[in-house]
């Protein structure tokens, strides 16, 4: 059952006579407890409702196109609490967070819900038998799943949970009801590599055409690791060794089943020294949420986008100075970037300035991680031009605060700059830069 805190007006559910405070118990006689239930069962063209009002029941009818909505809102997207996640993962990274910083960062969700919903990754450790049964009728598809390793005594280890090895078989079950799984495996040096890894890509690749893509990314390592488990960063030459086993793999199924559906994070590359793939490597960037292939695809989007002659000749002449803030792991592919766009607009001047993540630790070095103190500290007294430009991912989904809760204005006060927020999506960035989106 839960509360419905507001009907909207002149809605189907108002004009049915439904009203805010009332409890929803049922749809069509299924019981109502989150989301994925009211969603499920309100797909219908004849749906009545059961509501709680001053201690009675109280029933109403509506008949509807299937799809439509019937204007009730609720405490939370998922008319529920977030279920949190059960495990002590060795390579966690919010366990690797120094104290003090906002609570909302020491959250550790795994939610099926919100895998469903949102796309975030689960480790299955949350399901019970009623879980898997639900998801199974209900055909909630695609599931996202961190695996990290199909060996049932290691994922125990590294997950720290005595029930991360049983649950593995509700892939197979998953796979059996047709229901598509987006794959993650956390790498960590000396444990679930080399055979280890091969052994998962084999028991994943064996669920095909179920698991419909993988990802692989390296343990983002703080400096905050005391009393913690020991992980060491890949070498160069490691990173090398497993984007080559990875990939080879990925031959055989591009071979066997007509997708590769295992990829290597662009983190590898860029660690490794080596080329990022072409375009068509990444099929259809499944895991570009997951740093697979976003760089590749962003640079791909800016010169399909450049090729719009039409949409750009007004600003050919456009005179600007611009900075960009970027982590280190994008610096040359941003630069490179910045260099296309400077061919392009003879009079605009771009410098990109790689931050080093002073506050997490050198070995961090996505731009998602960047915080205003290190911005602040390494630009002050730089050449920054007009603005400065940083990118979106570093702000949290609000996008107000970066991680260490400075703002945007809070950069631009000390640095005497105007700071704007950069995405990374081609148009946005081409915009961004030239100053169409103020």
């Amino acid at each position: 059952m839960v509360v419905i805190t507001d009907v909207l007006p002149h809605s189907r559910a108002e004009k049915a006579g439904i009203l805010k405070g009332d409890t929803l118990v049922s749809i069509n006689k299924k019981q109502i407890n989150d989301v994925l239930d009211y969603r499920f069962y309100l797909a219908s063209n004849d749906v009545t409702l059961i509501v709680v009002r001053d201690g009675g029941f109280k029933k109403f009818r509506i008949l509807k196109s299937e799809y439509d909505d019937i204007g009730l809102d609720f405490r939370t997207p998922l008319m529920d609490k977030k279920h949190s996640c059960r495990n002590k993962c060795v390579f966690c990274f919010i366990d690797q967070l120094p104290k003090g910083m906002r609570k909302s960062l020491y959250f550790k969700d795994d939610d099926a819900r919100l895998s469903f919903l949102h796309g975030n990754y689960i480790t299955l450790t949350n399901l019970e038998e009623k879980d898997v049964r639900r998801i199974i009728d209900m055909h909630i598809s695609p599931i996202n799943v961190s695996v990290h390793t199909t060996n049932p005594e290691l994922r125990v280890k590294m997950m720290k949970n005595k029930r991360a090895g049983d649950v593995l078989s509700y892939l197979k079950r998953f796979a059996d009801a047709g229901i598509t799984l987006c794959c993650q495996i956390v790498l960590c040096k000396g444990l679930n590599d080399g055979e280890e890894l091969d052994r998962t890509m084999r028991d994943l690749e064996a669920l095909a055409p179920a698991v419909e893509s993988t990802s692989v990314v390296p343990a983002g390592l703080t400096r905050f690791r005391d009393g913690l488990y020991h992980l060491e960063s890949f070498t160069p030459e490691e990173c090398a060794a497993v984007i080559k086993q990875i990939n080879d793999f990925g031959d055989m199924c591009k071979y066997k089943h007509g997708s590769r559906l295992f990829y290597p994070a662009d983190e590898l590359y860029i660690s490794a020294g080596l080329p990022l793939p072409d375009d068509s490597f990444y099929e259809s960037y499944s895991q570009i949420e997951n740093g697979v292939g976003m760089l590749t695809d962003m640079r791909t989007s800016v010169l399909t986008e450049l090729e719009d002659e039409e949409r750009y000749a007004p600003y050919k002449d456009i005179r600007r100075s611009v900075s960009i803030a970027t982590g280190r792991a994008a610096y040359d592919h941003i630069s490179g970037l910045a260099n296309l766009l400077t061919e392009r607009f003879k009079n605009l001047s771009i410098n990109v300035y790689p931050i080093k993540n002073d506050f997490f630790g050198d070995r961090i070095t996505v731009s998602g991680l960047l915080t205003g103190k290190d911005i602040i500290s390494q630009l002050a007294g730089k050449e920054l031009g007009d603005v400065l430009l940083i990118p979106s991912s570093c702000l949290r989904a609000e996008g107000d605060v970066l991680l260490d809760d400075v703002s945007p204005a809070d950069i631009g006060e000390a640095l005497g700059v105007p700071v704007t927020p950069c995405g990374s999506e081609a148009q946005d960035f081409i915009s961004t830069i030239l100053g169409l989106n103020t």
